[in-house]
This record gives structure tokens, sequence and C-alpha cells, in this order.
């Protein structure tokens, strides 16, 4: 590509695709938003998940035009995932469809079983996210909600406002 001593070619298309590929996708950031990292949804992580594969493709290409439809690859998700974000938020309906509904695990100290069954999660993933929110009592965990991304949140506390909740399904 830039070299005919092929060690040569290879560090040189590495260090340039790569520094290209990174600041190409700084800036297609910098125009779509912030939020092109954000993992709120299944969907933010997937598209984050493809970048960075597509960024290491951009990273390895062997011709000008793999680099480019890398680079173009990238931009097209990102395009995507921003059209969907604007959808989602105008419309109800459409985030209904494009998002899973976060689930209630745990509440006011007691696992919900068949919640756990539904989602296969077990109690020691969550006995170790309660660590990990420095949870000193089950009697203080008022809820531990699976997020549409996949993460578990834990909510401890004397109460709970339960605006909190809003949008959990509460029973399976």
């Amino acid at each position: 590509m830039f070299f005919s001593s092929v060690p040569v070619d290879t560090i040189a298309r590495a260090a340039l695709l790569s520094t290209i590929a990174l600041i190409w996708v700084v800036f297609v950031v910098r125009v779509i938003g912030l939020r092109a990292f954000s993992k709120m949804t299944s969907f933010d992580f997937v598209v984050t998940v493809a970048t960075g594969s597509l960024l290491a493709g951009a990273s390895q290409a062997t011709s000008w035009s793999d680099f480019a439809q890398s680079c173009l690859a990238i931009t097209t998700l990102l395009s995507v995932q921003f059209v969907v974000a604007r959808w989602r938020r105008a419309s109800d309906h459409f985030q209904q469809l494009s998002q899973n509904t976060p689930i209630l695990l745990m509440e006011d100290g007691a696992f919900l079983p068949e919640a756990l069954r539904r989602t296969r999660v077990a109690r020691n993933d969550i006995y170790a996210k309660l660590r990990e929110a420095n949870v000193l009592s089950l009697a203080n965990v008022r809820a531990v909600v699976l997020e549409t991304t996949g993460d578990i949140s834990v909510l401890h506390g004397p109460e709970l406002e339960t605006e909190l909740l809003t949008g959990v399904r509460t029973r399976v």
C-alpha cells in the first residue's frame, strides 16, 4: 500500500490507518453526539461493539477501498443509531418495539424467583452486584433491576421513590 518492504509497509499501514480511523470515529461521534457510546439500550451496545470491530478492520485494511468501506460502515452505524434514538424519543410505540423492558429481580430484600428463572440470572450474580453496591444488609435493598442493557442496578437505602421504577416490569 505504501512501501515495497512488507514489514515496513505493515508498520506504516497499521500506524497511519489506525490513526486516521480513530480520528474519523472521534469526528463522527462529535457530529452525532456522545450518545453514540452510551450503552443505554441493547441496540446502543451492539453499535458500540460493531464500531470497535469496524475500527479494527479499518486499521488492518490492505487497500484504500477496504479502509473507506470500514469508515463508511462506522458512519452508517452511528447515523442509524442517531436516527433510532430520535425515533425512540419521539414515539413511545417505537421505543417499546426497539428496546427490552427492565425487569425487577429483587424487591424489599426478597428475591423474585420467577423473574430470576425467566431472565436466567443466578442469585450469586445478584449477590456480587449487591457487594459492588456496598449493600450491608438485604433488608436495606429496595430493588434490584435487570436493565435493558443487561446491567444490574441495585437500589438500596431506607426508602425508594416509586418513580425510579417507572417502566420496570415488576411481575414476569
